[in-house]
This record gives C-alpha cells, structure tokens and sequence, in this order.
C-alpha cells in the first residue's frame, strides 16, 4: 500500500463534535495536513446521553442512533475532503473510535468487561468510499485488557525523546497520562475525570456548556472536606492499568459525596473543588515518575485555570502545552486515530500493554473495505 494519507474520527464524552484529523502517516512519522470540528447536533447529543445512563436500552432507538452517527461521522470526512480538494481515493483509510455508550472494562465487580462504541462504519464505507478501520478496543479487551486508553502508543511514537521522562496529560471530559522514560513507554491510564464533571456542574446551574477558561471555578474557593471526600475514591486508590468514564464519574456520583458531607456548599466553590480535583488526581497519579517535561493536550489545555493548578501541583516539572512539540492540543486524539488505521491497515500492533493491561500486543480493530 503506498498511500500516506489517512483520516482519523474522535467523537469523545464531551459530546460537543466530531473531531477529523487529516494526517500523512508513514513509518518516519505522522503529521497533521488539516483539521476540522463538526458539532453534533443537539437532538444527538441528547439521545447519546440518554442511552449513556439509561439501564433500559430500546433496541431499535440504538440501531437508529448507530446509523445516524455513521451518517454524520461521513458527512464530516466528506466535508474535510471538499475543503481540501483530495478525493476519496486519495485516503488509505479513516480511523473512527466511534461514540462510546458504554465502558465497562475488567474490574473484580465486572464478570464480562465490555466497550460499545457506535457510529456504523458500514455507512462511513458506502457515503464516502474509503476503507474504514473501527471497534478499535474490543480485541484489546478480548485479550485480558481495558480497552482503554488507546493513544499512549501514538504519544510513544510522535512525542518520545531520548534521555527525557516525558508525560503527556491529555484532558478531555476524562483525563489519561502517558509515562515516557526516553524512548520506553513505562505507563499509561485514565487518571479519573478530566472536564466531565466541570461541564455538568456548570451547565446544571449557569446552564453554560463549559466554564470558558475556568473562569467560574477560579472566582471560588476549594473546600477541602469535599475534595477529601472525593478524593478518597478508590479509583483514583488504585494503580495502572485503569480505565474510567461517565459511569462512574457522574452527577450522582458527585450528589452522593455531598449529601454524605451536609453541607451548603456555594456552587462555585464545587466548580473550584472539582478544577482542583481534576489537578490533583493528574498530579498525584504521575508524582512518583519524577518527569523532567510535562505537555498538556486536549480541550483542558484551553482551561488557564486548571492549567495554572497543574502547573502549580506538577512543580518543579516544567509544564507546557503540546504545541511545543508541533501538534494543536484539539489535534491530537483524532490524529491517534489515523495512526492506528495506518498501523492496522500494514498488519502491524497498536495496543500498549503496560496501558491496558492485556496480555500482549495485538493489531487493533476491524476493516471495512471499501
């Protein structure tokens, strides 16, 4: 195969668009040629959330949902070709992570991990013509692992230098860190919530979809009793391999630990309380690695306030945005996922391990030829 150019899709628990990546991947490395967002519509928004939480599924509705993120998901591809003026058969492959509805990876209460991620790449295949590579994580729980994260390897192979302890922090709604010990990637894992919680809470009673540069969290002030209170998780307890999501961290998670504390806390002080959390969960999950640099990526690298608190827990790390290392912070998740449909589409292993937990490398997800 002597195509270079592949597409990567990442729809993430943010839920706020579909993020396309045109990359050049080839064995000397990977580059970003162009990116677009595409916003999901409301109505799907609303329907992905509610099959998130719901314990009762109606069959068909999902169906129909994983046809229209299909639909979506081409007609974002289609438009980043059109801007670009490739064709289709310029592509090699698109890579789509899909839209998780539910993560449920291998745990003493979980008697049959799973990971459903949906968006129909039966429909990407037939709306734009190009092979299409996707159900990335299942073979990786298959074989022993959580499914999750996924892009460690790709940091290992874009970001790693000699004779630096590197750790790339990327937030979205949930928060995963890459260990780098020069060239070896020596960890991997979800750290906990990233801007999950910070988005529920500020649209449950601002009725904002985010808190634009932490601005509301940092007019507050952190209650440390809460904090304890959440801290004490035995999620954030445990070591890696660990993988989390919405399932967990939720609104009723964080009721439950306030009706157990009493008090009336100020909203905003559990908009502080909860940037802090997010800090200090990153900060002392990756405070044993003693790293010399530290890149922030994903759309908490546009939050100054939670930025200023890593900086601030990390010390003396050196903290600093991934574009130092030539990527957009908004790039790099769906340009992990062009890298891995190179690395499917040559036959060559893309899960990590020492990430995961599975029980060796494996070549990751399904093709769909075109």
């Amino acid at each position: 195969m002597n195509k270079t150019l592949f597409i990567g899709l990442m729809s993430g628990t943010s839920l706020d668009a579909i993020d396309v990546a045109l990359c050049r991947c080839t064995e000397s490395g990977t580059s970003v040629i162009d990116f677009q967002t595409h916003p999901l519509p409301e109505h799907i928004r609303s329907e992905v959330t509610t099959f998130s939480h719901s314990k009762e599924i109606d069959l068909e509705l999902l169906a129909a949902l994983d046809i229209k993120l299909g639909r979506l998901f081409s007609e974002a591809v289609l438009g980043i070709l059109k801007s670009t003026s490739y064709e289709s058969s310029d592509i090699a492959a698109i890579g789509s992570h899909g839209q998780t509805i539910r993560h449920k990876p291998n745990t003493d209460e979980t008697a049959f991990p799973f990971s459903l991620q949906i968006g129909d790449p039966n429909i990407i295949v037939e709306k734009t013509g190009i092979t299409t590579v996707a159900d990335f994580r299942r073979r990786d729980i298959a074989a022993g692992g959580q499914g999750a994260p996924l892009v460690p390897a790709f940091h290992q192979a874009v970001f790693s230098s000699e004779k630096l302890r590197r750790v790339i922090i990327n937030i979205g709604g949930f928060a995963n860190v890459t260990l780098l010990d020069g060239h070896k990637l020596v960890g991997g894992f979800d750290t906990g919530p990233g801007n999950s919680l910070l988005d529920k809470w500020i649209m449950q009673h601002l009725g904002l979809p985010f808190d634009s540069n932490g601005d509301w969290a940092n007019s507050g002030s952190v209650n440390g009793e809460l904090l304890k209170k959440l801290l004490s998780d035995k999620y954030f307890l445990r070591n890696g391999p660990k993988s989390t999501g919405k399932e967990l961290f939720n609104l009723t998670w964080l009721d439950t630990n306030l009706q157990k504390l009493g008090e009336n806390i100020p909203k905003k002080n559990i908009q502080s309380t909860l940037s802090e959390l997010t800090a200090q969960s990153i900060s002392l999950a990756v405070s044993e690695f003693n790293a010399h640099e530290a890149y922030i990526c994903g759309g908490g690298a546009h939050n100054s306030d939670l930025v200023k608190r890593l900086i601030m827990h990390l010390s003396p790390t050196k903290v600093e945005n991934i574009k130092k290392l030539g990527f957009e912070a908004d790039h790099i998740e769906a340009a992990a996922f062009a890298w891995l449909s190179y690395r499917t589409l040559n036959g060559l292993a893309s899960s990590s391990p020492i990430s995961t937990g599975a029980n060796g490398e494996r070549i990751l997800g399904a093709i769909f030829q075109a």
